[in-house]
């Protein structure tokens, strides 16, 4: 009995080394496996002190915690320092901060990837779509109508027959939404309160027109497409809450209006841009970007954009390769941004480079300096090789190569057939090289091919040195092949807006 009372001492003082905060669970290497099998369902914040994602979070982590602790749920909260517990971020493959996965039933092999948005109801809301019933029944009118006063968005579908093909259609449509709260009912009560008279589908959100009624036939693809077309405002405005709904969406394709929040039409210019957005429901993502906020600048410099030429309308098309479009004129009305977004419709825009002007001395120094506006002439001049680093003023990795760069550009500034650059690719931009990550470093071989090879070998002047004597061979990968590694600050970017987000 006392060997007994030992053992069930020491597992409870074990238990409590699982200290928290703020109802959120602080976990360790060293306690991780006993978190797990002391609760089933645990979503897990691997995060960095200095991450300002991670800081921005953490209210609303801790809100999701307490909402869910206050219900007596099961679901807990948890975060582990990455920086600190370095092998449980490797182990589970933590490449940016915050990374956020699910552990279900104390399984630890294979978590899910949490990909909701990051306010507190987001959270509450995935996690209780991952861990119950896709859709929920309602049993009269104060369960529908709590439902709907508790979520920025939820559906509900009005079923006479639980067992009909739509009512099949549609529990097989909320299985697929992680963060949305879908619910079914066939109370003659629920469909009175509502206005419903047949069996229908209904989204209810706290924006807009307030719903939105399914009209077609059931099928789970049709009811998929009317919840992600009705899912989000109109216009939306970019957030780091509202970032992941934005950019983990279906809609690719994003007409942003940059306008100051201070500005004094600035209701003026929302309601024209809402005006244009009823237009592209389900085509275009309308963003509007408060451009006095500093920490959407790198997102006005992405744009080639300063603070002072804002109010401006920008699109882009988040595919593999991102393309920009810019209107001809500057001016912010439902017609002129219902025009513009018309012509990009119907495919009959062309993409707007960025371009500095071209220095006075831009060959003046070893590494010559290019822009888009003189990149083609010198990049592809058959009887000179050349080789580029695109960069970005704000990356760490660039930073550090810059010293390198300058002794190799000393090398070769005297060489009759081979020159060392370099362009900025936040503000230049190029149709033959489509840059995604920084460094980005490229040779263009002399020759009339216009070839591009990609260099993926070591960052010092010895691998430079035998990559151009070598003709780009001794390091060297066709265009297209490197996978470099970017630095927390870019992957957390990446995430975002294809490395420009941050």
């Amino acid at each position: 009995m006392l060997k007994f009372l030992l053992i069930c001492t020491l597992a409870v003082a074990s238990r409590a080394e699982i200290a928290e905060e703020e109802d959120v669970l602080v976990l360790k290497k060293s306690n991780f496996d006993e978190a797990l099998k002391a609760h089933p369902n645990i979503l897990v914040e691997f995060y960095a002190p200095w991450c300002g994602h991670c800081k921005a979070l953490a209210p609303e982590y801790a809100k999701a915690a307490g909402m869910l602790k206050a219900e007596g749920s099961d679901i807990r909260l948890a975060k582990v320092d990455a920086t600190e517990e370095t092998e449980l971020a490797q182990e589970y493959g933590v490449r940016g901060y915050p990374t956020i996965k699910f552990f279900k039933g104390g399984e630890k092999e294979s978590p899910k990837e949490y990909s909701a948005g990051r306010q507190a109801d987001d959270i509450v809301s995935w996690l209780k779509k991952r861990t119950g019933p896709a859709v929920a029944t309602l049993a009269g009118v104060t369960e529908a109508e709590s439902l709907i006063a508790d979520n920025e968005v939820a559906v509900i579908g009005f079923f006479k027959d639980a067992e009909s093909a739509g009512a099949k259609a549609y529990e097989k449509a909320a299985e697929a939404i992680d963060d949305i709260p879908f619910a079914m009912t066939s109370d003659d009560a629920v469909y009175s309160k509502f206005e419903v008279s047949k069996d229908s589908v209904v989204l209810f959100k706290k924006f807009d027109e307030g719903r939105n009624t399914f009209d077609g036939e059931l099928t789970k693809e049709k009811l998929l497409a009317f919840v992600k077309a009705n899912q989000l405002p109109l216009v939306i405005e970019f957030t780091e809450q509202t970032a992941p709904k934005i950019f983990g969406g279906d809609i690719k394709s994003h007409i942003l209006m940059f306008l100051p929040k201070a500005a004094s039409d600035f209701q003026d210019k929302m309601d024209q841009f809402k005006k244009a957005a009823e237009g592209f429901k389900g085509r275009i993502l309308f963003i509007f970007i408060d451009s006095d906020v500093d920490d959407n600048q790198r997102i006005l410099e992405f744009f080639g954009l300063k603070k002072e030429e804002c109010p401006a309308i920008r699109l882009i098309t988040l595919e593999d390769e991102m393309t920009k479009y810019k209107p001809d004129s500057d001016s912010i009305t439902a017609e002129s941004i219902t025009e513009f977004c018309t012509l990009f419709t119907e495919g009959k825009l062309k993409p707007h480079l960025m371009s500095q002007d071209i220095p006075e001395d831009w060959d003046k120094n070893p590494v010559r300096v290019l822009v888009g506006k003189n990149f083609e002439e010198v990049a592809f001049d058959p009887t000179k090789n050349v080789f580029v680093e695109f960069y970005a003023p704000w990356c760490g990795h660039c930073k550090q190569l810059a010293p390198i760069w300058e002794k190799l550009g000393e090398k070769y500034k005297d060489s009759a057939d081979t020159i060392v650059a370099k362009m900025d690719s936040t503000a230049n931009e190029i149709e033959a090289v489509k840059v995604h990550s920084f460094p980005t470093l490229k040779f263009f071989p002399a020759g009339e091919e216009r070839k591009v090879i990609d260099y993926n070998g070591e960052r010092t002047l010895e691998g430079f040195t035998k990559f151009l004597e070598s003709g780009g061979k001794e390091g060297g990968a066709p265009a297209g092949d490197d996978d470099d590694d970017l630095d927390a600050e870019l992957r957390e970017k990446t995430q975002n807006l294809k490395s420009v987000v941050d």
